[in-house]
């Protein structure tokens, strides 16, 4: 277990009541606090899928239970953030195979779009912002999916090598696709 504690936890000298908690214990509230951290990253990410709200959030339960059963019977893992991002990937596209889709292909900037506030005052600037906004989820929409993952994943914050990780691919894949992704958002702006 000490494997996927961060370096603040190393630090912390545990209390005579902490001692006294059972392994049990602590486990759950290192896992409950996962939860609370990493619930809505692992939402957003799982929102690239073609995956109901339902489906999303049974497969941030079933990643956490993993976790929980995996950190129980003694093993651990040096990148706890990453490898709920693997289990969550792997999860959903599972579910995606097995034909549970019922969500349109539009993705999560789709969700995102819907919930910007406009901050452009009057009606003209407002229909070029939006304009600008649909090519942009359009361009994005159209990426293939590894490359809309990476950028999804960059988004969320992880590293280029927990991005490797999770897609199971090369760090100079991730380095590639990002790129080439970012160039492809640039120059549709520029438009």
């Amino acid at each position: 277990m000490a494997d996927f504690l961060t370096e603040s936890d190393a630090l912390v000298v545990p209390s005579v009541a902490d001692r006294r908690r059972s392994p049990e214990s602590t486990i759950d509230e290192k896992v409950i606090g996962l939860f609370d951290e990493l619930r809505v990253p692992l939402l957003r990410y799982l929102a690239g899928f073609p995956l109901t709200v339902q489906d999303s959030e049974d497969v941030i339960q079933e990643v956490f239970l993993a976790l929980f059963r995996h950190l129980r019977n003694g093993k651990s893992h040096q990148n706890v953030r990453g490898w709920l991002f693997r289990a969550a990937h792997n999860l959903a596209l599972k579910k995606r195979l097995r034909g549970r889709k019922d969500v349109e292909n539009a993705g999560p900037l789709m969700v995102v779009e819907e919930r910007v506030a406009d901050p452009a005052p009057n009606p003209e600037d407002q229909f070029a912002f939006s304009q600008t906004q649909k090519r942009l989820m359009s361009v994005v929409r159209a990426m293939p999916e590894q490359n809309r993952w990476c950028l999804y994943l960059r988004a969320e914050g992880l590293r280029y090598r927990e991005i490797a990780e999770v897609l199971d691919i090369s760090l100079g894949s991730v380095c590639l696709y990002l790129e080439r992704s970012l160039a492809h958002i640039a120059r549709a702006a520029e438009r």
